[in-house]
């Protein structure tokens, strides 16, 4: 069965600091979601479906299906650690993948969200 993330319940971390800086290296978002990735049944890895890199405006992220907190807690926590350690802005994504106004706390402080 092929899942695809709910962006109305989806969390997006940005390649861009709290300062505005971007965010290096440049494959930040493919080596992240490498981490979540396994093979699949043709034998090449596959991004995890609730963690995919995406191009926002020009901006590289990473965008995570909530639910992630619910069926791997420690995989949740490591996203969001890794956005707040990094200083990287997060936001939610609505239901037609249209940015929703970006914040500049770290993921742990954002709204609605638990590390």
């Amino acid at each position: 069965m092929s899942e695809s993330i709910d962006t109305s319940a989806a969390l997006v971390i940005e390649g861009l600091t709290a300062q505005g800086d971007k965010f290096r290296p440049s494959d930040w978002a493919e080596r992240l979601c490498g981490v979540m990735s396994a093979f699949g049944a043709d034998h090449h890895m596959q991004y995890s479906p609730y963690v995919q890199p995406v191009n926002l405006g020009g901006v590289i992220c990473v965008q995570v299906d909530v639910r992630l907190e619910e069926i791997e807690p420690m995989a949740w926590r490591f996203l969001l650690n890794f956005a707040r350690d990094n200083e990287l802005r997060t936001h939610q994504a609505n239901s037609s993948n249209v940015v929703v106004q970006a914040s500049m706390r770290s993921a742990p402080e954002a709204k609605g969200l638990r590390a």
